[in-house]
């Protein structure tokens, strides 16, 4: 009997395993020094446009992603690498199989229903980690299938059969990227809104010139065009 492709539980594992670390490597880096930093320099920002009506803040990466959207966006990005790197280490190794006389046939002998099992017994000696990739398989099941029925036929549409099985297994395994791929601009999008919003929020400030006690450090793309110009004008 061939055996079982073990490699789904396994990888749903590691991507349950890697979001996990993920999720804690990049929220423990966001507590410790993105958002702590990131309050400081607001600090620093609205004491200088306290003491200076024509300071104009500079940006910094740290209040650039001290938010929640771009910590979601972050992780779910590397979970994604490292996704794509699991499936390229596993097709990697599916491709060096292809390399391998798995089952050798000397030149100008035909297999007969009754050698299949010798040609069989190589297969099912291999280690569990090649067993489960696909040529193995493959060829597992069209030995079995001609020892059973001695029809050419039905060993090509059990073969394919298999291989089709494989092909919409690898598919839906894609979902995931795919979601990952629309999750990430559509959080950015959330996070877009928010700060729109709470820009709005201080616009009312903003009108008078006050600026300094806005909770995001925000200056009014024209505020800081009129500063500029008043500063190149000294």
């Amino acid at each position: 009997m061939a055996r079982i492709n073990n490699r789904g539980p396994s990888e749903f594992l590691f991507s349950v395993f890697a979001l996990i670390i993920f999720t804690i490597v990049v929220h423990a880096a966001y507590v410790t020094v993105v958002r702590p930093r990131a309050t400081a320099v607001l600090a620093e920002q609205r004491a200088a446009m306290k003491k200076d009506p024509n300071f104009v803040a500079e940006r910094s990466i740290y209040v650039v992603l001290k938010d929640w959207e771009q910590e979601a966006e972050i992780i779910l990005g590397l979970w994604a690498l490292a996704i794509i790197g699991y499936k390229a280490w596993h097709t990697r190794r599916e491709r060096a199989l292809l390399a391998r006389d798995l089952v050798h046939v000397p030149e100008g002998m035909k297999i007969l229903p009754e050698d299949t099992r010798e040609y069989a017994r190589p297969l099912e000696a291999l280690p569990p980690a090649e067993a489960e990739c696909l040529m193995p398989r493959a060829l597992l099941v069209a030995l079995y299938r001609f020892g059973a029925t001695r029809n050419l036929q039905d060993v090509s549409d059990a073969a394919r059969g298999v291989c089709q099985s494989e092909a919409d297994r690898l598919d839906s395994e894609l979902s995931m990227l795919r979601y990952i791929a629309w999750a990430i601009p559509a959080i950015g999008f959330i996070g877009t809104v928010r700060g729109i919003g709470d820009a709005l929020g201080e616009a009312h400030k903003a009108v008078t010139g006050d600026v300094s006690a806005s909770p995001k450090g925000w200056v009014p793309l024209s505020t800081q065009r009129s500063r500029r110009c008043s500063s190149a004008s000294y």
